[in-house]
């Protein structure tokens, strides 16, 4: 399968130096697929086709962006098993995860663009004159391989909904589903140059989207690390930067909770997508006296995981996303071990019926101290630490005794006592008992884990800058 053209200025285009890529189906190590890996010489086409197309894109009316919108909807629709398929061969989510959750979540962003545009007030009067909300510019969009539908769309359905135009780098890791959503928007009628895409490597393709003066906002989806080069690399020509980066995520299970049933469900969400998951709940902080049966309640959800081949319907857990993340995980459960956790479940190594592909054993720790590297580093793989603690203010203390700040989790028989110990996370989302997606909410962090929201109206008005027009009333 060779995805070897970019699609620029409305059409797919040859690489301007030809440099090949292979993708790695996970789950059989096999190369599948070739893409050409881009340059700064691509990049510049790109943002040039954004920035000539900027001019007439912005000032078309809402119903005219609606009526993209809905298009793109409708092709959406029509292709999500073939978009849902792909994600399964190119970063191994079992099929019926990528159906449900990938593909569908990815779908929900332009549904919730279109609902947010139909009635949003673009104009108000305020003071003695009036303050007007108008599209940025062009957007450097650059997104991860763990969820690689999602965050693409969570990106470029607002843009595309607010008047922006958009130069698009997925991760080169998993980027064929996003050229499947580039064919989606070209066959819904969205203008030439108004969406680009640009397959490439960070340090080449991604650095020349943060650099280029003619991108007005970086909107990053990746580690810390790389944030913090990106935006260091837009400062230069002062970018708007929003950021989505690393997460640690405690969940607190308070001495009144159902144990059994929050330690269950806990451990799943852990392992969401086999837990490469920036807001995973990779932190339990349990009562110490109910050490014992937070162990075998873990235990027993670890043997309910159905770990298997990503394209079979019953798999419930599929292999990580390459061999460096693959290793990645091996050596800090390794960590976990040498630096005195009580293994309670998993280890390392693949699982003993599987012969190819980067599986990981469902892993979880007890024990845990803040100071193990299993507490404080982003795992990104199938890794639970089990924490200890005495009283519910040092329960908090450990869950923000982290450099990341994206997500909290409590659980609680008590919704008021939820409420309270949720309002002293740091963190850019809690969830409490559970609770359920919801698109229409601002999702982003706190600290080292990013700026700005995406999601719903939060996430829609960071592609709007605001001008204040003085004089204008009668």
């Amino acid at each position: 399968m060779d995805k070897l053209n970019f699609y620029i200025d409305g059409g797919w285009v040859a690489p301007a130096i030809p440099a090949r890529l292979g993708i790695v189906n996970p789950a059989t190590e096999e190369t599948f697929a070739r893409i050409s890996l881009g340059s700064a010489q691509d990049v510049d086409k790109a943002a040039q086709a954004a920035r000539r197309a900027f001019d007439s894109y912005s000032g078309e009316s809402v119903e005219q962006r609606l009526g993209y919108l809905n298009n793109i909807i409708a092709g959406f629709r029509a292709r999500l098993p073939e978009l849902a398929r792909m994600m399964t061969l190119e970063m191994g989510s079992p099929i019926t995860f990528a159906t449900e959750r990938q593909a569908t979540v990815a779908l929900f962003h332009f549904e919730e663009a279109a609902r947010v545009l139909a009635s949003y007030q673009f104009e108000e009067k305020m003071g003695n004159g009036i303050v007007r909300r108008e599209p940025i510019g062009v957007c450097g969009l650059i997104t991860p391989w763990n969820w690689p539908l999602n965050q693409v769309a969570s990106k470029v359905a607002p843009a595309l909904a607010t008047g922006c135009t958009v130069v698009l780098k997925p991760s080169e890791i998993a980027p064929l589903s996003a050229m499947l959503l580039a064919e989606i928007i070209h066959d819904a009628g969205v203008p030439a140059g108004v969406f680009n895409l640009v397959n490439g490597d960070g340090p080449t393709v991604g650095e020349a989207i943060a650099r280029h003066p003619e991108i007005d906002l970086i909107s990053f989806t990746g580690s810390t690390g790389a944030g913090i080069k990106v935006a260091k690399l837009a400062a230069d020509t002062v970018k708007r930067v929003a950021q989505e980066l690393g997460g640690k995520s405690a969940n607190i299970i308070l001495a009144d909770a159902d144990l059994k049933a929050a330690v269950i469900a806990g451990v799943h969400s852990c392992y969401t997508n086999a837990g490469q998951n920036c807001q995973s709940p990779t932190r339990m902080l349990i009562p110490r006296a109910q050490r014992e049966a937070a162990f075998e309640a873990a235990r027993e959800a670890v043997a309910a995981i159905r770990l298997g081949d990503p394209l079979d319907p019953a798999s419930t857990m599929g292999p990580l996303v390459s061999q460096a993340q693959f290793d990645k995980v091996q050596g800090l459960i390794q960590a976990g071990v040498d630096e005195g956790a009580t293994l309670v479940a998993g280890g390392t190594g693949r699982p003993e019926h599987v012969g190819s592909g980067y599986y990981v054993r469902p892993t979880v720790f007890g024990d845990v101290t803040r100071d193990m590297r299993i507490a404080r580093e982003e795992v990104f793989g199938p890794v639970l630490s089990i924490m200890s603690y005495d009283s519910e203010d040092e329960a908090i203390s450990i869950a923000n005794d982290t450099l990341f700040g994206l997500a909290g989790f409590v659980q609680s028989r008590d919704l008021k006592h939820a409420r309270k110990v949720a309002n002293r996370i740091r963190a850019g989302r809690v969830y409490i008992n559970g609770a359920t997606f919801d698109r229409s909410l601002p999702f982003g962090g706190y600290k080292q884990s990013g700026n700005g929201r995406e999601f719903g109206v939060f996430g829609f008005e960071e592609y709007l800058e605001v001008k204040a027009i003085l004089g204008s009333q009668e």
